[in-house]
């Protein structure tokens, strides 16, 4: 069972007394998971000669709570982080699958083309850290991929990004993409060309550590001076005892390093992140 829905159901039980109304939506979370029918699909596409390979996951069975009477299912896109497309962005589709939305984990490297260890990522992810156009149009071919996508409701999509890709999302926005919204955990929040806030039309999440000694702290007063200045709509989460790349288990747990994983903040970011969705699109679509 993904760590998600072991979340929500320790909350759930805990609403209830008794050992029978903790069986019987322990069976129902069972029997849930039981008809599940993840399908997964490996998505190959250009740009220009560059070919780029990502990978799509979406549950046959399961819709968003609230999205019932939406023609198809909200899509949302997942930018890696500075290791490239891994097993990590494809847990986070299948989990994403299980919630019942469409998501497809793009490539910005380019097919096989991967760091060796963080010396390469550091290179590799600053090469589109320094050409934000090119950053841009890769963010933006990803995101084409996912809406025509089988299954994915026109005009119902989002973004979420990890460290290289909690950046990424932010440049998508500040492109003019046409997304509802996105969520950045543990992601570079500078602010190189604040006039590009107003291309900003999504709703934005900012999932963040405490002690995150990656993101100065005058890089997030430039990037909200950005955002209150083009009125966009965000909000941000700020966990205590979390460093950079709190979301991600490959980075241990040594706070001292600067980059470790936090169990805790990644299960509240997770949560705040289903709400955000929850308000994107299950209120919009019965509006």
């Amino acid at each position: 069972m993904l760590r998600s829905t072991n979340a929500f159901f320790v909350r759930s039980t805990s609403r209830f007394t008794g050992a029978v109304a903790g069986g019987l939506i322990a069976l129902c979370l069972l029997s849930s998971i039981a008809q599940a029918e993840i399908q997964t699909q490996t998505i190959v596409y250009q740009d220009g000669d560059v070919t780029l390979e990502g990978f799509l996951a979406f549950d046959t069975k399961v819709r968003p709570a609230g999205t019932q009477g939406m023609e198809g299912k909200p899509g949302v896109l997942v930018v890696h982080q500075w290791m490239g497309l891994t097993d990590y962005e494809r847990r986070r589709c299948k989990q994403l699958a299980e919630l019942g939305y469409v998501a497809f984990a793009l490539d910005i490297y380019g097919r096989g083309v991967r760091p060796a260890d963080t010396t390469e990522a550091a290179s590799m992810s600053g090469k589109y850290k320094g050409d934000r156009e090119l950053y841009r149009r890769r963010l933006n071919l990803g995101l084409e991929q996912l809406r025509k996508a089988e299954n994915v409701a026109e005009g119902h999509l989002a973004a979420i990004g990890y460290c290289f890709g909690g950046t990424g999302v932010l440049e998508l926005v500040r492109s003019g993409a046409e997304v509802n919204g996105v969520v950045s955990f543990h992601g570079g929040l500078d602010s190189p060309t604040p006039e590009d806030g107003a291309n900003i039309q999504a709703k934005i999440l900012l999932c963040h550590g405490a002690d995150d000694p990656f993101v100065p702290e005058e890089d997030i007063k430039a990037m909200i001076a950005e955002f209150d200045e083009h009125e966009v709509d965000w909000q941000m989460n700020v966990y205590a005892n979390a460093v950079h790349s709190f979301t991600q288990p490959m980075a241990g747990n040594d706070n001292s390093k600067g980059a470790a994983y936090n169990e805790k903040a990644d299960m509240r970011s997770w949560d705040a992140m289903r709400v955000f969705f929850h308000e994107l699109f299950a209120t919009k679509s019965t509006n």
